[in-house]
């Protein structure tokens, strides 16, 4: 690598102010709207499930909350030993397509198996749950200067970009959780939205 290349290399991987900004405001919006989605819920509407194929709420937030914790309990610790991207990795493009591209429901994926949900997940449990996980996501963005210097192979990253690109960096992790919860959030909504949902 030259000198000017990893002079390139390391200004593109530094964090501006602008770039915490926006992560912080996209897990703050997003753990907004998964609260207002599901607080209040009766344990009628927690549980209801629109058809045999698909999630009730709770399932759907269970699912949140698994995804969240496995990448705060494995995905970020990992990253600290990863290699570092390439020096022509399009960061910009990555961050622009987990923010626009993984909250859209017009492509269906299906869950891991791991990350299927169990049952048993209690409303109260999940705010908990989820709350806590935001304030780790928010202590990460503040407390982690080198976000950018690691990177780890993504499978939603490569299924959305049909397989353009396939890392994404500490802070694009970040962003994924939120777009993530933004995704299913919809999910809730639609199950809302269904005729037969239950009332109270």
């Amino acid at each position: 690598m030259s000198s000017n290349t990893a002079t390139a290399f390391a200004t593109d991987q530094t964090l501006t102010p602008a770039h915490l900004d926006r992560a912080r405001l996209f897990l703050q919006q997003t753990q907004s709207g998964i609260e207002g989605a599901i607080k209040g819920l009766s344990e009628a509407q927690w549980n209801f499930k629109p058809a045999r194929d698909r999630w009730s709420i709770a399932e759907t937030v269970e699912h949140i909350v698994f995804v969240q914790e496995r990448v705060l309990g494995d995905i970020l610790p990992a990253l600290a030993e990863a290699p570092a991207p390439e020096p022509d990795y399009d960061r910009e493009a990555v961050d622009a397509i987990v923010i626009h591209q993984f909250p859209m429901r017009l492509t269906k994926f299906s869950a891991p198996e791991a990350a299927c949900p169990k049952g048993g997940l209690e409303q109260t449990d999940a705010l908990r749950r989820l709350g806590a996980n935001y304030a780790r996501f928010a202590m990460y963005l503040q407390s982690t200067p080198d976000m950018r210097s690691h990177a780890l192979e993504s499978r939603p990253l490569r299924a959305v970009s049909d397989g353009k690109y396939t890392l994404m960096d500490g802070y694009q992790w970040v962003l994924a959780a939120a777009a993530h919860m933004e995704r299913h959030t919809k999910q809730i909504l639609e199950v809302k939205a269904e005729l037969a949902f239950p009332d109270k």
